[in-house]
């Protein structure tokens, strides 16, 4: 009897094991789909912008296409920025991270990248990043007791995560 305990403890935990892989690998392929609908769209807008330039190009008279063109280089800023965020994440659910210097895919421990031998800096935790932004941040006078409540919080959750 106490071996088929063991064997339906060793299955429970295999099958959350594969279907907490499976979970992953399906939000990767759906990150990454999403990833490559967002590069077309960035495409698109690289293509309008050529054109804009050269009909402005051939045209007689000249038009003013300067802030039409600047709309979409905004666009593409927008758009590349949540691909970079999508990466972003696709990297953490495979627990890597990217090298700082080549872009490579890394393991997270990794202080030095196999690739190209640049040492790793250690990201700074969110927190650390959100207390930044907002001692820099302009705060309405009326905010100011909230903004300070927040400050104080994000400084204790470091302080605990540094202990």
């Amino acid at each position: 009897m106490e071996f088929f305990d063991k064997l339906g403890k060793k299955a429970t935990e295999a099958y959350k094991i594969t279907a907490d892989k499976t979970g992953k690998i399906a939000k990767e392929t759906k990150i990454k789909f999403k990833i490559g609908d967002l590069k077309t769209q960035v495409n698109g807008l690289y293509e309008e912008i050529g054109k804009k330039v050269y009909e402005n190009h051939v045209r007689e008279e000249k038009v003013d296409i300067q802030n039409e063109i600047e709309e979409q280089c905004i666009k593409i800023d927008v758009l590349s920025d949540e691909i970079d965020s999508l990466l972003k994440e696709c990297l953490q659910l495979k627990d890597k991270k990217q090298c700082h210097k080549c872009y490579k895919e890394i393991n997270k421990e990794d202080k030095f990248c196999p690739n190209c031998g640049e040492k790793q800096v250690e990201e700074p935790a969110k927190e650390v990043e959100i207390l930044e932004d907002l001692e820099n941040s302009k705060i309405d006078d009326e905010k100011q007791d909230e903004a300070k409540i927040v400050e104080e919080e994000l400084e204790q959750d470091i302080n605990n995560e540094d202990e």
